[in-house]
């Protein structure tokens, strides 16, 4: 086996090639075990000819150019068939592209400035009494109560549905899965994750209201109507994030993005080789706050999910409630809630916030509102668990925080939010992280 010519070109380029490409390459000789030995060889250079694989191709930082080097990949590529490169993602020094494997190895062979290939992987999604149990209820600040007007969130996710309890807020709106220009959400996730951080809670006279029931919103649908994606796709949607500010024309800039989905952490020398890494850091650096779920995967440890594998952004861990908004004595973690450190020995989730049996907005007809009818409450909401939930309610505590204060860096927004957490008194960083979120006390220690 090892003398197969894509064996030799994972072995002779496994610094460069990441460990699920590397999986994806050596299983494709699986059904060779069904094949007679004398036509192996063909079947080989037919697999190495025909088989599409999309990937992302990451240039060493220290190239002179990054369109050189770029469009020494595109020159490559030309000479297959079926390779072909898609998008260009600059800020991080990558490119999206559909390969064979004889192209790869032709990419890997002959284009110098290539620092690492990773596969296209699969990224997935992961009120009632949690805002009081956040102390995020009727919190006000020299004089003013506070409901995050005039702060945009971005909620990358499944798309936005229309609710009546977002009326008006729904700012702009992306669809880099089916390029529509209207807010929609044919899954649900996303609207869900909308309300749990912005809900007005009109259909509910209050009831079920979010945080930060007078932010704005802007919907970015990278989630397809299954709640899948893809590496590419969560790119592009922080990729637009970060030319929307950056556009002269928009005056409304986006402030905090809120991130519900992930996928499981990859091993590399460091968690900034990642993707995913990279470019939520450049949103961070560039002044938006970044708040993304810890992932569902606990009560593992080193179960974080990336991009929450992160030492910049803020990760969020849900917290199970019992339903008893009053008392601290009954909560606990939920079981269901990543865990740390981090496969890179970092500390994390950073921050907990009420996850279990969250009651928000409902996206009529979408997926998930069709697979869990039992969970409809009432005609326009819909419960559900998940450190989904938890992140957006953060981010409306942010919103919060940004209404108080807009001077806020995004470090001194997450610094605030751990320093105000309630702590448990037997407290362990990697489960309960600074612990459980305080808004009101948060927001005391940043106001001017």
């Amino acid at each position: 086996m090892f003398g197969y010519s894509m064996i030799k070109m994972v072995r002779s380029h496994a610094v460069k090639i990441d460990h699920p490409l590397r999986n994806l390459l050596v299983g494709s000789y699986k059904p060779f075990k069904w094949v007679p030995c004398f036509m192996h060889n063909m079947l080989e250079g037919w697999i190495k000819s025909r088989k599409k694989i999309e990937v992302v191709i990451e240039f060493d930082k220290n190239s002179p150019s990054f369109m050189d080097a770029a469009q020494e990949v595109v020159t490559v590529s030309a000479s297959h068939k079926k390779c072909r490169v898609h998008k260009m993602f600059a800020p991080v020094s990558c490119i999206s592209a559909h390969v064979t494997p004889k192209g790869l190895e032709d990419i890997l062979n002959n284009c110098s400035c290539v620092k690492r290939v990773y596969l296209n992987r699969d990224v997935h999604a992961f009120l009632d009494v949690a805002i009081p149990s956040a102390r995020a209820a009727n919190i006000v600040q020299n004089k003013t109560n506070l409901t995050g007007r005039g702060v945009n969130i971005a909620v990358i996710d499944t798309g936005i549905y229309p609710h009546q309890d977002l009326e008006e807020r729904i700012i702009d709106f992306a669809d880099f899965v089916n390029d529509r220009t209207d807010p929609y959400d044919d899954n649900g996730h996303g609207t869900h994750c909308a309300g749990d951080a912005a809900s007005s809670g009109f259909a509910s006279d209050g009831k079920y209201r979010g945080p930060a029931p007078e932010a704005n919103l802007i919907g970015v649908k990278v989630l397809n109507k299954m709640g899948a994606g893809s590496l590419v796709s969560m790119m592009e949607g922080l990729d637009w994030c970060i030319q929307y500010n950056e556009d002269p024309n928009n005056t409304s800039k986006i402030d905090i993005i809120s991130m519900s989905l992930g996928t499981t952490a990859g091993s590399y020398t460091s968690e900034n080789d990642d993707p995913m890494v990279q470019y939520v850091e450049l949103a961070w650096e560039s002044g938006i706050v970044v708040v993304v779920a810890a992932g569902n995967e606990g009560p593992d440890a080193q179960t974080i999910a990336s991009p929450g594998i992160s030492d910049r952004v803020i990760t969020v861990g849900a917290l199970d409630d019992r339903n008893t908004p009053d008392t601290r004595d009954d909560d606990d973690v939920a079981g269901f809630s990543s865990r740390g450190p981090t496969l890179y020995g970092v500390a994390k989730p950073d921050i907990l916030a009420p996850g279990v049996n969250i009651i928000s907005l409902r996206s009529p007809n979408s997926y998930l509102d069709k697979l869990q009818k039992s969970s409809r409450v009432d005609t326009h909401y819909l419960t559900l668990s998940g450190t989904s939930m938890a992140t957006p309610i953060i981010a409306g505590i942010v919103a919060l925080m940004l209404e108080a204060n807009p001077e806020l860096t995004p470090d001194e927004v997450k610094q605030a939010l751990i320093n105000g957490a309630d702590l448990w008194q037997d407290r362990e960083n990697n489960i309960y992280g600074a612990g459980y979120v305080n808004a009101e006390r948060s927001i005391g220690l940043i106001s001017k």
